[in-house]
């Protein structure tokens, strides 16, 4: 039994799984998943770099997805020490004072990233409802305003958690069914009532998520009534090509959260290894595929990404002459 008295904190572990059964493919299911990191790493930090050093992208839209970058970054960075630990090195073994801050991290950035989103689709309905008014509505200052909310809100929700799990009385097991911590699966393991748990998570879920979600749902239905206003075939086509990459974002993560939802709660004959598979999806794929989209369909991401390639590339061939 680990019983989180103050004296025995600091002392008491969980453990990390990784794929139960395939212990010893390990070496090889590392491949992939070192591939996403190092891809999810490189990806937003070319975005990160090309807003950065190019001025004509210092715009509101582009400081929404230079969030939407860190937030992914951040989100990669707090699973990656363990997840490759247990693949590499079979360090299944973890703190929890450890554990409770990675929880804390994980659920902050996705809470984080579902604001950053929905900022993201405010910054389209100004842009394409009320154009004249769009640099006075978005300037710098309120969009420092908005991130900093963004972070307190996701944070501050999320700081109740490790200590709601830090009451607790674990006696069932102190083995966790992936390879990093989330407030989910601690909580299963307690041997007390987690209704107090439960009933604030769905809370926190119902006010962030939930509530974001509706708002980017009205939001588009404004913006695609006005859209259809629009006499121009042509000009209808330019509106809605700038919201592709935003509504390829919004499904990105929303998608993957349902369908891991769905699992949770109607999946109990599924073979365990589909759970930890939505798991991954929904903590990496969001990550992995914003920047390649962005990079796709956003015309001044791809045309600053392929002129630094050039200029590399050019630097090279001199330097070889």
């Amino acid at each position: 039994m680990i019983v989180l008295s103050n004296s025995s904190f600091q002392k008491a572990t969980f453990f990390l799984t990784g794929f139960q059964g395939l212990e010893d493919l390990n070496g090889w299911i590392s491949i992939p998943f070192c591939s996403i990191y190092l891809t999810v790493i490189l990806g937003n930090l070319t975005i990160l770099h090309v807003i950065r050093t190019d001025a004509t992208l210092h715009e509101p839209m582009y400081y929404f997805l230079a969030m939407l970058a860190l937030t992914d970054l951040g989100l990669c960075l707090s699973t990656l020490p363990t997840v490759l630990g247990v693949f590499w090195f079979d360090a299944r073994e973890i703190g929890i004072p450890a554990c409770f801050t990675q929880l804390f991290f994980i659920h902050t950035l996705s809470l984080l990233e579902s604001s950053v989103l929905l900022s993201m689709s405010f910054d389209r309905y100004v842009a394409i409802c009320n154009p004249l008014r769009y640099s006075t509505v978005l300037r710098p200052a309120r969009i420092v305003k908005m991130g900093l909310g963004s972070v307190l809100r996701s944070a501050l929700l999320i700081l109740p958690l490790p200590f709601l799990l830090k009451r607790f009385q674990y006696c069932r097991s102190h083995v966790l069914a992936h390879a990093y911590c989330l407030h989910l699966e601690i909580m299963k393991l307690a041997c007390s009532s987690i209704i107090v748990n439960h009933i604030y998570g769905l809370f926190v879920v119902a006010c962030t998520v939930g509530v974001d979600s509706l708002l980017i749902f009205l939001s588009y239905t404004v913006i695609l009534r006005t859209v259809l206003s629009i006499a121009s075939r042509q000009e209808r086509l330019r509106a809605l090509n700038t919201c592709v990459s935003h509504i390829c974002a919004v499904l990105l993560f929303y998608i993957p959260m349902i369908g891991l939802s769905l699992v949770h709660r109607f999946g109990e004959h599924l073979p365990r290894i589909v759970h930890l598979l939505m798991s991954y999806v929904y903590l990496l794929a969001p990550p992995l595929l914003n920047p390649i989209v962005y990079s796709i369909k956003t015309k001044q991401i791809r045309q600053r990404i392929i002129k630094k390639l050039k200029f590399v590339k050019s630097f090279r061939c001199f330097r070889q002459n």
